[in-house]
């Protein structure tokens, strides 16, 4: 089981820039993800990061071009950098982890493995 602590969430305005961070334990050898989930809507992937050497960063949809993932090793910490935020990005993110134990990709083709945080809350504002 994966420990992880998700912080950085607030309330923005449109146009503004946003880091989120999540702290891992264990955090070697972790396929590493950033999901959101808005309001009476299904959680929705931004995209993932190999924590070990030679990881490649993949977005979903609504990231990309837009946020960015990156990893700490030193503080065991991935983070994701939101520029141009827009108030359809509002909602809960989640920070998840799998230690592939099962899949030997990152990201893994289902879900089912990972540990969750708790969330971080963003509001984007008009």
């Amino acid at each position: 089981q994966v420990q992880l602590q998700e912080s950085g969430g607030d309330s923005v305005q449109t146009g503004d820039s946003l880091t989120l961070s999540c702290v891992a334990s264990p955090y070697a050898k972790l396929c590493m993800s950033w999901f959101r989930q808005a309001p009476g809507k299904e959680r929705e992937w931004d995209g993932s990061l190999f924590t070990g050497i030679g990881g490649t960063a993949y977005y979903g949809g609504s990231a990309t071009g837009r946020f960015t993932i990156s990893k700490d090793d030193a503080k065991n910490t991935l983070y994701l950098q939101m520029d141009r935020l827009k108030p359809e990005d509002t909602g809960m993110y989640y920070c998840a982890g799998d230690q592939l134990t099962r899949w030997r990709q990152c990201p893994p083709p289902i879900w089912e493995d990972n540990s969750w945080g708790q969330g971080t809350q963003v509001t984007v504002s008009s």
